[in-house]
């Protein structure tokens, strides 16, 4: 993953996501080009899906500490 996308937060992250799957979708890019938006869009996916399970366990440790109070 390259240190663009490390940076990004989950919003931004997901707006380039659907940016690109548009690119993807409105076939007017080359091979070449389509596939490096496939592979950037991997990173993305795999990006956003770090910073959700992140979230995720904040809001257990939430729910766990407000149980123990």
């Amino acid at each position: 993953m390259t240190d663009d996308i490390k940076k990004l937060d989950y919003e931004a992250a997901y707006q380039q996501l659907e940016d690109l799957v548009a690119q993807l979708e409105s076939g007017e890019k080359s091979l070449a080009e389509s596939v490096a938006l496939y592979e950037r869009g991997q990173q993305l996916s795999a990006h956003c899906q770090s910073l959700l399970e992140a979230a995720q366990l904040s809001v257990r440790q939430v729910d766990e500490a407000a149980l123990h109070d």
